[in-house]
């Protein structure tokens, strides 16, 4: 006769829709013929693994609303204790991103953007997520744009890569370029100067101290999509240069332009982040799973924080809301940790 596992742990316990858990139990398995099922509020998820002591399911993607939902395991008519996990709600769907999102410090709206394929023109590229929930189109586009930042002057910076520039971009489409000749510009940051950093993926990191003075601060491997780049709390920067192994690495590159591997061990990492702790999160695939990857400071301790598939990007809200992108949607999951204001 079947009997009801009871929920001792689920890693994550933050998830996508779509993305995968591991629901470690421990209780019998149904008998033969018996049913066996994992819910989200309700909804079954699909099992792709099973034993006596964890399921690996799907959160079903059905759930667009942010949820703090409730997961049971059901076998036969017996059901289990319920286990809290957090889903994220989707903000937007129909976006491009292939880096980070941003958020603008006058009114906390969350800026994102719809790249296209290189050198392809679209109508409209950047997109503001007003705190209200409006989807604004920003009216004068700007081509493939990748890297967003705010710099000290709280003006809107954003990377061309098909052109090399940086562009100034204005809500009233006001639009100026910046900087230009910078490659195939992807990554941008400004550290705790006020001093702007554009990443290069085909190898080199700038530096520009004002306008249209690029210098060269770096180089590093090429990469095979975009350079993403954070400071860190310690003065740092931090840059992740995704290629096609499953053990790509983060760099850390001190005031100097000199640059060490922070962490190695990550399949295709892309968009990060820190929070004031020092705690590294970057969009990757940990040992076979995808989704936020959390890296301690030392680098001793990793794990996977969120789960979700094709993420490239995220930040952190003043709210401690993290803002999760993946290639077509932007999430928001309110983790209640504070970012830095750098990166």
């Amino acid at each position: 006769m079947a009997s009801a596992r009871k929920i001792l742990e689920v890693r994550p316990k933050y998830a996508l829709p779509g993305a995968e858990i591991e629901v470690l139990t421990e209780g019998s398995q149904p008998d033969s013929g018996g049913t066996f099922a994992c819910l989200v509020d309700g909804k079954p998820c699909r099992i792709t693994a099973a034993s006596s002591k964890r399921v690996i399911a799907i959160v079903p993607d059905s759930i667009t609303e942010y949820s703090n939902a409730k997961l049971q395991i059901a076998v036969g008519s017996e059901v289990s204790n319920a286990y809290k996990i957090q889903v994220a709600g989707q903000l937007a769907d129909g976006m491009h991103m292939v880096a980070n999102p941003a958020i603008d410090p006058s009114d906390d709206a969350i800026v994102v953007t719809r790249s296209g394929s290189r050198g392809q023109h679209l109508e409209n590229t950047v997109y503001r997520i007003e705190p209200s929930g409006y989807i604004d189109e920003l009216p004068e586009p700007i081509l493939n744009p990748t890297g967003i930042a705010f710099g000290p002057d709280g003006r809107m910076y954003v990377t061309n890569r098909a052109d090399g520039e940086v562009w100034i971009v204005g809500i009233n489409g006001n639009n100026s370029i910046h900087a230009s000749n910078l490659g195939i510009a992807t990554g941008l940051v400004f550290d705790g100067d006020g001093t702007m950093f554009v990443g290069d993926r085909s190898g080199t990191i700038y530096r520009i101290k004002g306008f249209g003075d690029a210098q060269t601060f770096a180089t590093l491997e090429p990469s095979v999509a975009a350079y993403h780049m954070a400071f860190g709390p310690d003065g740092k920067l931090y840059v992740s240069a995704p290629g096609l192994a499953s053990s790509d690495a983060i760099y850390a590159i001190d005031k100097k332009g000199d640059a060490k591997v922070f962490y190695r061990g990550l399949g295709r990492p892309q968009g990060l982040a820190f929070d004031t702790d020092g705690n590294l999160y970057i969009a990757a695939c940990y040992r076979g799973r995808h989704g936020i990857v959390r890296i301690a400071p030392d680098a001793e301790i990793v794990e996977l924080f969120v789960s979700g598939n094709n993420i490239v990007g995220l930040c952190f809200t003043r709210n401690g809301d993290l803002i999760v992108a993946t290639n077509e949607c932007v999430y928001s999951l309110p983790v209640g940790i504070q970012g830095t204001l750098l990166g």
